[in-house]
């Protein structure tokens, strides 16, 4: 974990969506350390910072996938390959990945596939992995077919039925549970999401892990800036990833949460 901004060369850029894109960038694991999946880092445009889920965990090589959806992630879709970014990380409580013989369901939202296309690349070696990927509509998909290279069971879901399952995840889930079960299960996206999935796993008794997002500044566990009411856990740390007892202590989760001066919305 570096404190620090080291700053890299973007080496790779993917459009995987019209909105959406990955950048990959060099990353030394012996001198800076290896991430976890799960973990997050801090992207710095040399003007602002924020974080961002780590995508890929490659040979020394790390993504992040990023949704342009204000002023700080227009400017990243703006930069080309050989540009120039900080980071400094990697931070975080990420996925207990110590899984064999296992079958894991994954489930990601939206732009939430980034730690879940990290944490099933790592666990398909040795488990069966079946991953839920689900979005708004087909172009906004991430990750299918190179998870499907990797020996994962991709279910696609979209809301409007453009491509594969119509529905919601929960949808989807509750559908795939019909005739199978799994032992685990590993979750990031909205958080209204999250909740229902968490609500039909608990029925199921299928334990996991959560990923959870919330406004974050030092990323050091010192502004408290992402605190979450029950436990006062920070983000940042204790966080983002929880398992389904803590989720339970939450009492703020898929109800509100907070804006950069700490009131809720």
């Amino acid at each position: 974990m570096i404190n620090e901004p080291k700053i890299v060369e973007i080496t790779e850029i993917i459009d995987e969506t019209p909105t959406i894109k990955t950048f990959k960038f060099n990353w030394d694991f012996e001198e800076l350390g290896k991430p976890n999946p799960g973990e997050f880092i801090m992207v710095w445009n040399f003007k602002n910072e924020k974080p961002m889920s780590i995508a890929q965990i490659n040979d020394n090589e790390l993504a992040i996938t990023v949704k342009n959806i204000g002023e700080f992630t227009s400017q990243l879709h703006d930069l080309k390959i050989g540009d120039k970014i900080g980071i400094r990380g990697s931070y975080g409580n990420g996925f207990n990945k110590e899984f064999e013989n296992k079958r894991i369901i994954a489930i990601g939202g939206g732009v939430g596939m980034a730690p879940i296309n990290s944490i099933a690349s790592d666990l398909v070696s040795k488990n069966e992995v079946d991953v839920i990927s689900a979005a708004q509509t087909k172009d906004e998909l991430l990750y299918g077919e190179a998870l499907e290279k990797l020996g994962v069971n991709v279910h696609y879901c979209t809301d409007d039925g453009s491509f594969g399952f119509e529905g919601f995840a929960t949808n989807c889930l509750a559908d795939l549970l019909e005739d199978s079960t799994y032992d685990y299960a590993f979750v990031c996206g909205p958080e209204i999401m999250m909740k229902g999935i968490f609500d039909i796993l608990e029925d199921a008794g299928i334990p996991g892990q959560y990923s959870l997002e919330r406004y974050m500044k030092c990323a050091l566990g010192v502004c408290g800036q992402c605190c979450v009411d029950g436990e006062g856990w920070r983000i940042c740390v204790e966080g983002p990833v929880f398992e389904n007892d803590k989720i339970y202590k939450i009492t703020e989760f898929a109800k509100y949460r907070r804006d950069a001066s700490g009131v809720k919305y």
